[in-house]
């Protein structure tokens, strides 16, 4: 039956490499995501820090690279307190449920394409749906409850307004989330996000990526700011941060939370981060697809970039600012270079490439989500939720329908 369903000419080991392979890949994708939500929070801190004139974290580790470690610790040690006039079940309950719904996304976000191991081909993504946009706005949307849930079982009134005023915003603002993504969704008529990143290969002219935001007949640049200014409202940034206004509600809907329960908020809302990043690349900007052909070039960029980085590292270190930076700066330098040779090495081009690719992408939304809480005030709450009714869903509802009327007129 397994042989039947694996398909003919599947052999016993076949199978077995198969099953072995989705473990690694499962192992693999927790690690990394882990690690990324981990070092987005210190990557967050020396951004902003620069932002400001500031060093950030740089005492534990060289240049604060072990403060993840060090957080992670601390809200492990922390005195773990349950008010007495809490709901005490939906207390507790309230953030799993959002750091649940908020990892579950990434078991269907493709990182690249296919690829052969130990003789058996597989995508570089835990599983395909063929819903797979649908997959993820159902789930991330079931986040909300947890922060409602935390608001109402706090039995505190500041609580209470963080939840109410976090799940008016978070209805508010997915159905522009949903409209600027159904637009695109037109130009592939499918819902596999892979299929969706394989819609979007090629090039026009001959160096023009066919993302979605270049694609004909209506490119979908206005979708892509839709989305991503509401995915801002969706994940309680900057400047929608209203559920946490500290100036208001002294943190909102979490304020009663401490120890690893306050951190499961924190990490959902790096994962929603994460989540919105990477749907945002596969639907608008290509996924793994490159920015350049190969005849121009494009299979060097990840080897060039890294070699600068090298350089620059190595440059540094020899002409330190601190005594530290000496040892460290070097060592990185080595890293980079050593990581640069890996992409132009033939064999691991097809597994590397993609990642680049895609990793590249959603690391510049990161930074755009980084930067904006380090530019931009915070809305007023009746601003916030007029943005979202007169202005994001008129527009989106506008780009739906000329795209819908441009592909019905040119299909």
């Amino acid at each position: 039956m397994l042989h039947d369903w694996l398909g003919p000419g599947w052999s016993g080991f076949h199978a077995m490499n198969f099953f072995l392979l989705s473990l690694i890949k499962s192992g693999i994708v927790a690690f990394v995501l882990l690690t990324t939500l981990a070092y987005l929070q210190w990557a967050e801190r020396k951004i902003l820090a620069h932002v400001q004139i500031r060093v950030g974290p740089r005492r534990v580790g060289p240049h604060g690279l072990l403060q993840p470690l060090a957080d992670v610790i601390k809200l492990m040690t922390k005195e773990d307190m349950i008010p007495s006039h809490v709901s005490k079940l939906l207390y507790l309950f309230a953030p799993f449920l959002a750091v649940s719904m908020a990892l579950i996304p990434i078991a269907v976000i493709p990182f690249g394409g296919q690829v052969e191991v130990f003789g058996v081909k597989t995508w570089m993504q835990l599983t395909d749906l063929n819903v797979g946009v649908l997959f993820i706005l159902a789930v991330t949307s079931v986040g909300v409850y947890g922060v409602a849930l935390a608001g109402w079982s706090s039995n505190n009134k500041y609580a209470l307004l963080g939840g109410l005023r976090s799940s008016a915003q978070m209805i508010s603002y997915e159905l522009p989330v949903a409209l600027a993504l159904a637009a695109p969704l037109l130009l592939v008529n499918t819902l596999s996000l892979r299929h969706i990143v394989e819609g979007q290969a090629g090039f026009y002219l001959g160096f023009i990526p066919r993302w979605s935001v270049f694609q004909g007949p209506w490119p979908q640049i206005f979708s892509f700011f839709l989305f991503l200014i509401a995915a801002f409202a969706e994940t309680n940034r900057v400047p929608f941060d209203l559920p946490e206004a500290e100036n208001e509600l002294v943190a909102g809907f979490h304020v009663e939370y401490s120890s690893m329960k306050f951190a499961a908020f924190f990490m959902a809302e790096y994962a929603n981060i994460l989540t919105a990043c990477c749907v945002g690349t596969l639907v608008f900007l290509g996924g793994w697809q490159p920015l350049l052909p190969d005849s121009l070039g494009g299979q060097f960029i990840p080897s060039i970039v890294f070699g600068l980085g090298g350089a620059i590292s190595i440059f540094h270190g020899l002409n330190p600012a601190r005594k530290l930076d000496r040892y460290t700066l070097p060592a990185f330098g080595v890293i980079f270079l050593g990581i640069a040779a890996l992409f132009l090495i033939p064999i691991l081009q097809a597994i590397l490439l993609p990642l680049f690719w895609f990793a590249a992408k959603v690391g510049v939304l990161l930074f755009v989500f980084i930067w904006v809480r380090g530019t931009l005030p915070r809305f007023r709450y009746d601003q916030l939720m007029r943005f979202a009714w007169t202005v994001m869903f008129p527009i989106a509802m506008v780009n739906l329908l000329i795209t819908g009327l441009l592909v019905a007129l040119t299909s």
